[in-house]
Order: structure tokens, then C-alpha cells, then sequence
């Protein structure tokens, strides 16, 4: 009873679902040293110079001491309380004798490009920098996540794809929009356009996922915008595995959970989390855990309906031949746990696969084959009758005669099939074992004299044969 308790509490001081926070990486801050191509902040001897054709806004957080500077034809400075510029008489000694520092074209970084977005289930989370690790799919904002963008920043995004992009909510400059109406009209504003820019818009949608047991992302429908912005890396594992949601192969594990009702995402998720993974031999072992949708075959090949279900994949950071290992290990001990306790946390059973070929199921897998293989034969057989049967009743297909059978009634069971051939030849003539009736007529051959011609001595059997001499066969 005390474990069902704790599973209860467990349950309810959990979240209620699986949505994220995602926060945008990149900005154009002016303190940024990455923003520019002397990868370093410019000083007072340098000359700041801003693309004139590009349109970009640039948070400044502090004072700057520079030589001079060049401004867009198309852009903001956002002045933060007591930023500012000035141009110091003699220059800045410190500065060393001052460059041409350029700021960074920023037009190419995209909205769906996976590596400019980190993901937390709290915003406490993320401000900690306790990160989620997420398949390709969900590393982009997601239609039930609340996106963000760092208060004192300054960014440029490109939404370019064939689609409006839902969100449930958007954080910019400290500011959260929930109403579509509201982030509509900042995006129509000045520093919206320098901001968002692209053949789309983020919209705001403003709802949650309201399934306990999870909700799927959505994003498949931008796949081909997110796998365009990431480069698979060579793998040496024996079979990588293909996640749902995933844009490479992987080396490692996927467990693939089937729930019922009750069901709940984020619960299972923090007890992964604090079961598994807090333990010192899987610290390095990364989890994207996702509610997907995959299709169902009949006997393994005819698919037929599409099955809602929670994807875990397991990675580890080993390399060359060690690739996946701790990742399938720790799959092992996942679904040992369920087996264990998965009822008590909605779970009806789950399976893994992992990229060294092992699987929960492989057992069952090889017996499947044979069955699909010999039930295909058999379709393929009576399908293939049928066709010939039909064909005949048309008169496309004649079938040939078959040879007649001889009559039973002519097979006899005495030594004579004369019958079956014509006369029987009989061979030479033998004068001691064929029958009288069968030999020519010879005078005297079977007569009285013949049979008187064998006798019974003592020294043995004593007889005449008509063909050779007299002859004695002494016993």
C-alpha cells in the first residue's frame, strides 16, 4: 500500500502534460562577441560598420567608446537604462591602434533549424540552463510549447515555409504574448519586422495540450525545412536505429511503450529521470522522450491502422564500436521496469530495439517471418488457382488430356501377360522344366522310359538326362 501511495502523490504534484518551453539561442546583442567578425566587442579606436542592404535590430546593454560607425539603411538600436555611444578625443589607449569591426550578417538563421533551440519543462529550468534533450521535430517549437526569447536580447529569425507556425505563447523583451490579435499587431510594428521576418508568421494559438497521457508535436509537416538544416554524422554501429521524429540514424536504443488511459506523460518522464538517468553510470546517456504515431502492420507487412504510442530514445556518448551499448543497457533496465511496475503507472507493456541488433522481441520477430512467409504462400497459391479456374470456365485455358489407364479387368494373377504385349516368347526349349503341352512332340521324351531313367541308390541319386550322358552325382 505504501508504494501505491507514493505512485498517487507522484501523479499529482507531477505537470499535467508534456508541452516544453523553448528558448531561441542566437541574438544580436551588442555585446555579443560572436556578432561580430573580429570576434570580439569593438572599442574606442575602432570603426563600427553595419551592412547598409541588411535589416537588423541590435540590443545595447552598456556604454561603448568608438571611432565612428556606419548604421543600415534599415534598422534599430535598442538602448538599454544608461547604453549608449560616444567618440573619445585622442582615442582609447587601450584599444590598441582600432580595427573595422563589422557586425555579422544575421539573415541566415531559421526558425527550423534545430540547433538554435534548447527545450526545459519549466521556465525555472531553463533560466538554470537544465536543458531537455529532444528528437529533431520537437527541438523546434512545438503548437503546445511557450516560446522564448531572452529578455535583455535582440534577435532576427527567418519563418520561411509553407505553413503558419502555431505556438501556444511568445516571450519577447520580457513581454508574453497569448493572444494571436496582440502578437499580430508586434509583428506588424517596426521592431516585429526586423525581428520576424520570412514567407510565414508565428501564430499564437494559446492552448495546451490538455491529454494527460501526452500530445504529438505536430511538426512532421515542417520535416523537410528542419532536415535541411541538419548534417548526419557518420555511424559504426551494426543496425542504427531511425526514430520517429528523427532526422539521422542513430546509434543506441528506442523503447517503444504502449499506455492506457490513465496514463501520465510528465510523471513517467521524472521517473525515467530520477530512476535511471541520475544514476552515475548514466549520466552520459541522453533521453528524448515524445507521444507518436506509428502505423501498424497486419502479420508485419499489410498495414492498417495507426497506433498512438511513447517513443524513448536512448543515446550514449561512446563512439566506434562502443557506440549504443550503454544506451541498450539502460533500454533493458527501462523495460525491466515496466514489467515490474508498469501497471501501476498506466503502462501496458514495452519493447525496445537497439542498434547492436537486440531487441525485446527478436524471438518473436523470427517466428512472425516464418508465419507471414507461409501464409503469403498460401494466398499467392490460391490466388493463382483461382485465376487458372476462372480462365478455364472462360474457355481462355484448355487443359490437356490425360493418357487413359488400362482396364483392371485385364490384369491377371497367373505368370501369363501375353495379353498386355502380344504373343510371349518363351525363350529357348528345356526339355526338364518346361510343360509337355508347351514342347513339340518327341517320341518316347515324357514317356515311361523317362520317368523310369531317375532311380534312389544308396551312394546317391542316379538318372538319365537325354541331352547329356549318363551322368552320377555321389552325395
Amino acid at each position: 500500500m505504501a508504494l501505491r501511495h507514493n505512485v498517487l502523490l507522484f501523479l499529482c504534484i507531477s505537470p499535467f502534460a508534456n508541452a516544453l518551453y523553448k528558448q531561441w539561442i542566437p541574438d544580436t546583442n551588442f555585446e555579443n562577441a560572436t556578432n561580430w567578425d573580429k570576434g570580439s566587442v569593438p572599442c574606442g579606436n575602432d570603426q563600427v560598420v553595419f551592412l547598409a542592404q541588411r535589416k537588423v535590430s541590435v540590443y545595447v546593454e552598456t556604454a561603448h567608446t568608438i571611432r565612428g560607425m556606419s548604421l543600415p539603411m534599415d534598422g534599430q538600436l535598442i538602448l538599454a537604462s544608461g547604453a549608449g555611444f560616444s567618440v573619445r578625443e585622442g582615442g582609447d589607449p587601450g584599444c590598441g591602434s582600432g580595427v573595422t569591426a563589422q557586425f555579422k550578417d544575421p539573415e541566415s538563421l531559421k526558425w527550423f533549424d534545430p540547433s538554435l533551440w534548447v527545450a526545459a519543462t519549466t521556465i525555472d529550468d531553463l533560466h538554470r540552463g537544465t536543458h531537455q534533450f529532444c528528437v529533431h521535430e520537437e527541438s523546434v517549437p512545438c503548437q503546445f510549447d511557450d516560446v522564448v526569447f531572452r529578455e535583455a536580447t535582440s534577435f532576427r529569425v527567418d519563418v520561411s515555409c509553407d505553413h503558419d507556425v502555431p505556438v501556444k505563447s511568445v516571450s519577447v523583451l520580457g513581454k508574453k504574448f497569448t493572444s494571436s490579435s496582440e502578437f499580430s499587431q508586434y509583428l506588424s510594428s517596426d521592431l516585429g519586422k526586423l525581428e520576424f521576418h520570412g514567407s510565414s508568421s508565428v501564430s499564437i494559438v494559446g492552448s495546451a495540450c490538455g491529454d494527460i497521457t501526452g500530445c504529438i508535436c505536430d511538426n512532421s509537416r515542417h520535416r523537410d525545412e528542419i532536415c535541411a538544416n541538419v548534417k548526419c554524422d557518420p555511424l559504426e554501429c551494426k543496425k542504427p536505429l531511425h526514430p520517429v521524429g528523427h532526422c539521422c540514424d542513430v546509434c543506441g536504443a528506442v523503447v517503444d511503450v504502449q499506455f492506457s488511459s490513465n496514463f501520465n506523460f510528465e510523471s513517467y518522464r521524472q521517473r525515467l529521470q530520477h530512476l535511471f538517468l541520475s544514476l552515475p553510470k548514466y549520466k552520459s546517456v541522453l533521453m528524448a522522450m515524445s507521444k507518436v504515431s506509428k502505423e501498424q502492420r497486419l502479420l508485419g507487412v499489410i498495414p492498417f491502422k495507426a497506433n498512438e504510442e511513447i517513443q524513448v530514445l536512448l543515446l550514449d556518448q561512446e563512439t566506434g564500436q562502443e557506440a549504443g551499448k550503454l544506451a541498450e543497457t539502460l533500454a533493458r533496465d527501462v523495460v525491466q521496469d515496466v514489467h515490474n511496475q508498469g501497471s501501476n503507472f498506466g503502462i501496458t507493456s514495452a519493447d525496445f530495439k537497439a542498434s547492436s541488433g537486440a531487441s525485446s522481441s527478436e524471438v518473436a520477430g523470427n517466428s512472425a517471418g516464418v508465419v507471414v512467409g507461409a501464409v503469403l504462400g498460401t494466398l499467392i497459391g490460391v490466388g493463382l488457382l483461382a485465376v487458372v479456374i476462372v480462365l478455364y470456365r472462360r474457355g481462355f485455358v484448355k487443359l490437356p488430356r490425360m493418357p487413359s489407364l488400362p482396364s483392371l479387368s485385364k490384369w491377371k494373377n497367373n505368370s501369363e501377360i501375353g495379353e498386355l504385349g502380344g504373343p510371349m516368347d518363351h525363350g529357348f526349349d528345356n526339355p526338364m522344366f518346361d510343360k509337355p503341352t508347351m514342347m513339340p512332340e518327341v517320341p518316347g521324351l515324357y514317356g515311361t522310359e523317362a520317368m523310369n531313367s531317375i532311380t534312389l541308390t544308396q551312394m546317391g541319386v542316379h538318372f538319365v538326362n537325354p541331352v547329356y550322358d549318363e551322368t552320377d552325382f555321389n552325395g
